[in-house]
């Protein structure tokens, strides 16, 4: 769970709504520290193969299909996600980036 200004933020919401983006193959929702929100939401995409889309189309997509305070801020794109042998997304790799 995430907290950001004083509300609570399921990964798992975020992630799926992410996921319905057509050119989204790969999604991993982690808390960042932030001085103002407590924590600040960060999201990980791989992007299908051949697809294209930017960030801000991402934060665009999110925001319209979202609650105002769960949306994702900041959003990298990557190749790959760090996972596991059985196919589970490693987060706390992700935090270590």
């Amino acid at each position: 769970m995430i907290i950001r200004g004083r509300l609570n933020v399921y990964p798992r919401e975020v992630e799926e709504i992410i996921m319905k983006h057509k050119a989204v193959s790969m999604v991993a929702v982690i808390g960042v520290s932030d001085d103002e929100k407590v924590e600040e939401i960060k999201v990980f995409v791989v992007l299908n193969q051949g697809a294209t889309t930017t960030t801000e189309e991402l934060i665009t997509y999110t925001k319209s299909h979202i609650a105002a305070y769960k949306y994702a801020r900041i959003i990298e794109l990557t190749e790959a996600l760090p996972m596991s042998a059985t196919g589970k997304i490693l987060k706390k790799e992700l935090r270590k980036l």
